[in-house]
């Protein structure tokens, strides 16, 4: 492979890394958005964004590139032009093709995983978000609950303390009457 091939390669060994560190299920959603949202990494972020897009174009230009080997090498009218009898120029154009074809899954994967990646942050930082909201509302929830058991029982109380009061009032009345 030559040195662009090798570097693209290197690059989705990297992004395959990335998504499995993504991947663990001891790293909480609220330490990924602490991560994400953290001031060195949003620093990084504004000044590496162009070199993402860069990036990211050099990726799409090798993909299309590695299409256009693969169209070229697997044309059967090219290989009528230089003979099909022999066996050196087959063999020739089918490593060309294998290695056209090896170039489009590499660039093609790397493209695709950049894509996951992104998607990947967005939905670990929703996430965390989500569950934020989630711990509030039953937090929420629970002191409501708890305001209205106290408002329940205390309801009964006020019941039970009016009847003692009439029924002390009556006592008081039926011992003002007795006396």
């Amino acid at each position: 492979m030559s040195l662009h091939w090798n570097l693209i390669a290197g690059f989705l060994y990297l992004e395959i890394g990335v998504i499995a560190l993504l991947l663990f299920p001891f790293i909480s959603p609220r330490i990924w958005s602490k991560f994400f949202k953290s001031k060195f990494l949003k620093g990084l972020e504004n000044q590496l964004v162009y070199y993402f897009y860069v990036l990211l174009a050099i990726l799409v230009l090798f993909f299309l590139d590695a299409i256009r080997e693969m169209i070229k090498y697997n044309d059967e009218n090219t290989m009528e032009g230089h003979g099909k009898a022999h066996m050196d120029i087959q063999m020739q154009n089918h490593l060309r093709l294998f290695r056209s074809q090896r170039n489009f899954y590499i660039s093609g994967f790397s493209l695709f995983l950049c894509l996951v990646i992104r998607r990947m942050v967005g939905l670990l930082s929703q996430n965390s978000i989500l569950e934020a909201e989630k711990s509030a509302a039953m937090k929420q929830a629970t002191s409501a609950s708890r305001a209205a058991e106290q408002i329940m029982s205390g309801e009964c109380v006020d019941s039970e303390l009016k009847k003692k009061v009439g029924i002390n009032t009556r006592r008081v009345g039926e011992g003002q009457k007795g006396r």
